[in-house]
Order: structure tokens, then C-alpha cells, then sequence
């Protein structure tokens, strides 16, 4: 359910469970972890991370919740593995970000989006807290109030709209081309572009 490949320089992390809009489970968490961490000590310079099909990720798989995942390490240890990652990292959104998929896009260092994604967080409708890091990451792009019309007000928002707030930083017709455009100087700088991610 997590797949992995390279793209002329760019190494493609895929969510792949389009049957269910790439809804994440404690073993894909986990997967996507081992990926990443994988990817690290190969020392690629760029990562993307895209889903398989037409949607990013639903969110947390329904089912799993109900048996405790909200609660599962696994998504800190996903999030903080791409948090950490030496190289540029960058959510190509292939389509809608939800729920507690927002926790992976937000670790990245980038975002680009198609033009027909959405972006919403409905842990108040569902009842669920959001993961410990999101809210504090989300406020720092895009401020504590629209973070708050996001989590709490339950706001859905446009592509247009994300890329006008600073949630997404390019808008575009394929996000795993403009994801490639983003790092191609990273990729041609190799183990460089590291060494100044650093010293942010």
C-alpha cells in the first residue's frame, strides 16, 4: 500500500490504495515510515510524496479509528520521518487532502496541488482529536485563524483558496511534474541542497 520509485532524479513515495481513496492504516503509516527512512540513508537529494489515483488520501481509515488508530505512534513516527528528511520534501497533492492525511502534507517542505483538490480536516464533525503536530504546523502557514476555520469551523477549502492562504505553494494540472520542477536544483545539487536545509 505504500510504493516507491524514481523519476529522473525525484524519488516518488505513492500512497497506493485508491480503492479507498488512499485512506491511511496503522501498517501504511508504518510503511510510509520505512520508506522515508529508507529513502534517507540512500541519500536522495528530493522526495515527493503523492497518492495513487484521484484523491491524496481520504484521512485516517473509518474502521481502524473505531479500533484505536487515532492514538497509534505510527503517525507521529510518519510525520516526524518527514519532518527530519535531509533533502526536499514535497506533498504533490493529486487530488483532495483530508482528515489526517493534512498531518503528512504539512511535514513536507513543499506543496503543490491540482486545481480540482479540496482541504478539509473534520475531526469536529467525526469527534476525533487531530494529530498532536497538525494544529501548531497549520497555524505556522497559514495562521491561527484560518487553522482554527479549518479544525474547528470545519471550513472545506479550494486549491485557489489554499494557494491564496499558504497552505499549497504551486497550483498545477499534474502535481508530480511541478513537484519534479520544484526539485530540480535540489537534484542537481545533491547531498548541497542538505547541507543548506540545514540551516533552516
Amino acid at each position: 500500500m505504500i510504493t516507491a520509485h524514481d523519476a529522473g532524479g525525484l524519488h516518488v513515495i505513492t500512497l497506493n490504495r485508491p480503492e479507498k481513496a488512499n485512506a491511511l492504516t496503522e501498517a501504511m503509516l508504518s510503511a510510509l515510515a520505512d520508506a522515508v527512512g529508507k529513502a534517507a540513508q540512500a541519500k536522495h537529494p528530493a522526495i515527493a510524496l503523492t497518492g495513487a489515483g484521484r484523491v491524496f488520501s481520504a484521512g485516517a481509515d473509518l474502521d481502524g479509528m473505531a479500533a484505536g488508530l487515532g492514538t497509534s505512534p505510527e503517525w507521529a513516527r510518519a510525520t516526524q520521518a518527514l519532518a527530519a528528511y535531509p533533502g526536499l520534501t514535497v506533498a504533490a497533492l493529486n487530488g483532495t487532502l483530508a482528515g489526517g492525511a493534512f498531518g503528512l502534507a504539512l511535514a513536507c517542505d513543499l506543496r503543490v496541488a491540482v486545481p480540482a483538490a479540496q482541504f478539509f480536516y473534520p475531526v469536529m464533525k467525526r469527534g476525533y482529536l487531530p494529530q498532536k503536530a497538525d494544529p501548531a504546523r497549520l497555524a505556522a502557514l497559514i495562521g491561527p485563524s484560518r487553522a482554527k476555520m479549518i479544525l474547528l469551523a470545519g471550513a472545506r477549502i479550494t486549491a485557489d483558496q489554499a494557494l491564496g492562504w499558504g497552505l499549497v505553494d504551486v497550483v498545477a494540472e499534474d502535481a508530480l511534474a511541478a513537484a519534479h520542477a520544484l526539485c530540480a536544483d535540489a537534484i542537481a545539487a545533491g547531498s548541497h541542497g542538505a547541507a543548506i536545509k540545514a540551516l533552516f
